[in-house]
């Protein structure tokens, strides 16, 4: 059976205003996307917010941005200093589930943590602690997005939940209402069973990933399966799974054959296609605030857009 760690209710952090402070940490893989990086942490900027560099942000060890103690040592500043109000992160990769070893965050007011792909490692392990992070852009994608898309980041961290919900293709089901648990499908699959997985106790999981094959893909639902993960899921938004196609010439499923061949007899709601994830559109989604799922419709609204 799955392991299911009872969390809190997981709580909003204050809404930022701009003038805050923020903190740029390094969790993951080393700085490659220098240009999109200092423009990213423009954006920022522009709408007022002092950006502070951590010591350590543009390390390199290996693959890593710096090795585990230093990279440790950035986000325990981040979190701790009180003066802080949110945490970028720098970009994904890989590291941030090697940060989570023998690692307790700091007790303090709770503020935003943003980031996506690897940084599912760090929201879920907040979320067990019972405090609501942002699955968004990070500083090194944020300049490709939309201008919706960026401005959705924004209502999310200030409080201004005035945006539509997000529309992909139904596959039926129903709807449901369950918190909402999004996340890279690699790096989720490899927290099953840690201390660092949230509760899946009635959550709407919603998943993408990126440059997997299909039979990689089909491998890692079926451990989900297979550990009875999804048992008591209530529904799944699948966002965009890109750059996940066989090689040519080679005997394959395509992403979305599998997706259906491991999830579509599961009878709950499921929505495809939806605008977040890698190479796209990535629409800033909150880990842990109760949403509905429409699998009729295709319709994925987080309550607290009312």
């Amino acid at each position: 059976m799955s392991t299911s760690h009872a969390s809190p209710s997981p709580q909003l952090p204050p809404p930022l205003k701009p003038g805050d402070r923020l903190m740029v940490v390094a969790p993951s893989g080393t700085l490659r996307e220098r240009d999109n990086f200092v423009r990213g942490v423009g954006l920022w900027r522009q709408r007022g917010y002092q950006v502070e560099l951590c010591s350590g942000y543009d390390n390199r060890w290996g693959y890593l941005a710096g090795t585990d103690q230093q990279r440790r040592s950035q986000l325990h500043q981040a979190w701790a200093d009180p003066n802080c109000k949110g945490v970028l992160c720098v970009r994904g990769g890989y590291g941030g589930s090697r940060l989570l070893e023998d690692w307790t965050w700091p007790n303090c007011e709770p503020k935003w943590l943003i980031g996506f792909s690897d940084v599912t490692a760090l929201l879920w392990s907040l979320n067990v602690q019972g405090v609501v992070g942002l699955h968004g852009p990070l500083l090194t994608t944020l300049v490709d997005e939309p201008t919706w898309s960026i401005q959705r980041l924004f209502n999310w961290v200030e409080g201004k939940w005035d945006f539509p919900p997000l529309k992909g293709e139904g596959w039926g089901g129903g709807k449901a209402e369950g918190r909402l648990l999004p996340a890279n499908l690699t790096v989720a699959t490899h927290l099953l069973n840690t201390v660092a997985q949230p509760s899946l106790d009635g959550v709407i999981l919603a998943l993408e990933d990126v440059t997997e094959s299909p039979y990689r893909i089909d491998r890692m639902l079926t451990q989900w399966r297979m550990t009875q993960a999804l048992s008591r899921v209530k529904g799944i938004a699948l966002g965009r799974f890109s750059q996940c196609e066989p090689p040519p010439g080679v005997p394959s499923f395509s992403v979305e054959e599998v997706l259906r061949d491991r999830l579509s007899d599961l009878g709950i709601p499921i929505v495809s296609g939806l605008p977040f994830g890698h190479d796209g559109v990535n629409a800033a989604l909150p880990v842990g605030t109760m949403a509905t799922l429409d699998g009729d419709r295709g319709i994925l609204r987080t309550i607290s857009q009312g």
